[in-house]
């Protein structure tokens, strides 16, 4: 699931008790600690966001439950920063009717459809055809102070506009992204995280899914950041000082949603 959905495992057939009568496929934590509940279908079954749905409304109810499962099986941290404001239900299925597809563009909830492929004997491949509702969930999103209080210096100002570009950038680059904002980054998704931004002074920090040894790395502009510690997720850090480092950094940005 982390590998190919971007999802952290919790629990599979997972029961939802006797009132309530229900197994869920799988129950997870995505990247931005936003619950994830995953159902597979062997092949094309009109019900399967209905049952997902179903499901999401005993998740958003038994809140408690879910925290103690985050907490044993991931530890207290975790636990402590799921975030509730937008759960996602990841529909995996040999394929989808035209109905589904509209119902996902049309739905409030985050709904992902997913169709699988067999290759052969050994191997598998997962599509992602449709994404959608919500469009953008937040814990503590970046605050700006009151009117009165606010005394923005020019390196404030510039990492404003730098998040202001870079975000036009991030959402145009296709349908079905998702905007999920906490106390640190925020992060722009697909099906997994493709892009997370982090605030510094006089600049922005972007994370990018791509593989650094496939970049022709240039200093002061991108860096490999393989097993070092920082927000977000990806291994390829982008430096953005400019407007014309955004415009730079758009093909990086297009790889890292394709790969997403």
């Amino acid at each position: 699931m982390e590998a190919m959905l971007g999802v952290r495992f919790l629990a599979s057939e997972y029961s939802t008790g006797p009132v309530h009568g229900g197994r869920i496929d799988s129950l997870g934590l995505d990247e931005n600690g936003v619950p994830v509940i995953v159902e597979y279908k062997r092949a094309t079954d009109p019900g399967v966001i209905n049952q997902g749905l179903f499901y999401m409304s005993w998740l958003v109810d038994h809140r408690d439950a879910f925290r103690r499962l985050v907490r044993d099986r991931l530890g207290r941290e975790a636990a402590a920063g799921v975030l509730w404001s937008a759960p996602r239900l990841i529909c995996v299925a040999g394929d989808f009717t035209r109905y589904d597809l509209h119902a996902v563009r049309e739905h409030r909830h985050l709904i992902d459809l997913v169709r699988y492929r067999i290759f052969g004997d050994d191997h598998f491949g997962l599509e992602t055809i449709a994404s959608g509702g919500g469009g953008q969930a937040s814990s503590k999103p970046w605050r700006r102070r009151p009117a009165s209080e606010q005394r923005a210096s020019g390196q404030e100002k510039v990492t404003a506009e730098l998040a202001a570009a870079a975000d036009e950038v991030l959402l145009g680059l296709g349908e079905g992204i998702t905007k999920v904002e906490n106390q640190t980054y925020i992060a722009y998704q697909r099906l997994q995280n493709f892009a997370c931004l982090v605030p510094r002074k006089a600049r922005l920090l972007v994370y990018l899914k791509v593989s650094p040894a496939k970049v022709d790395l240039i200093p002061g502009f991108t860096r490999d950041v393989t097993g070092l510690g920082h927000q977000g997720t990806g291994n390829l850090e982008v430096q953005l000082r400019s407007v014309r480092d955004v415009e730079r950094a758009q093909e990086l940005f297009r790889m890292s949603y394709a790969a997403a």
